[in-house]
């Protein structure tokens, strides 16, 4: 390859290159000049985003295999911000601190959080346990009381289970009934026959 070539191919090169990185530049300097950025101090944010947001406390009782405690409670709060909050838990008003397990605060991916608290316990009679949350959204710390009895779905399936019973009991009666009726009036056409 010649001297002349090879300079030429050099030069058409560069000169492409150039060209190439020109039109990306000027491409990508007229996308990001349409972006919006906030300011630093997010003064020209939506103000709603800064509010607080209440968490959704739910209490609920979850099953561990092989637990050595026999009920494990589990407090989870949804939907809340800012990310600051704190679980904690009261056995007739006082704050238990062990057997307690908590997550971190978790990211709901709305810009909302997430965090669970779970109480192994063994239950005793006449004691009162409590979730207790405090969130920068209310004026005062939240008490949830757990409630042992059955939940409401819990409720509507052993009352369906129950009415299910009942009416297979009277269905089987009225068979019976009507079977041992039909069989009297069969014996009693027999015997006149004769």
């Amino acid at each position: 390859m010649s001297l002349l070539k090879l300079f030429s191919f050099h030069l058409i090169f560069t000169l492409s290159a150039f060209t190439l990185a020109e039109s990306a530049n000027e491409y990508y300097s007229r996308r990001w000049s349409r972006c919006i950025y906030s300011s630093p101090d997010l003064s020209d944010m939506d103000v709603t985003l800064l509010d607080s947001v209440k968490p959704k406390v739910k209490l609920s009782s979850v099953t561990r295999a092989g637990g050595r405690h026999p009920a494990v409670l589990m407090c989870s709060a949804y939907a809340f911000y800012p990310l600051h909050i704190k679980v904690s838990w009261l056995r007739d008003g006082k704050e238990v601190t062990s057997d307690v397990t908590s997550t971190m605060e978790m990211a709901d991916g709305d810009w909302y959080y997430q965090i669970h608290s779970e109480l192994e316990y063994t239950p005793k009679s006449g004691e009162k346990i409590s979730c207790m949350v405090e969130h920068a959204s209310f004026n005062k710390p939240m008490i949830y009381d757990w409630d042992p009895s059955l939940p409401e779905s819990e409720r509507n399936k052993i009352a369906i289970g129950s009415s299910g019973l009942v009416l297979g009991i009277v269905l089987a009666a009225a068979g019976l009934i009507y079977y041992k009726k039909k069989s009297s009036d069969y014996h009693t056409d027999c015997m006149q026959v004769d």
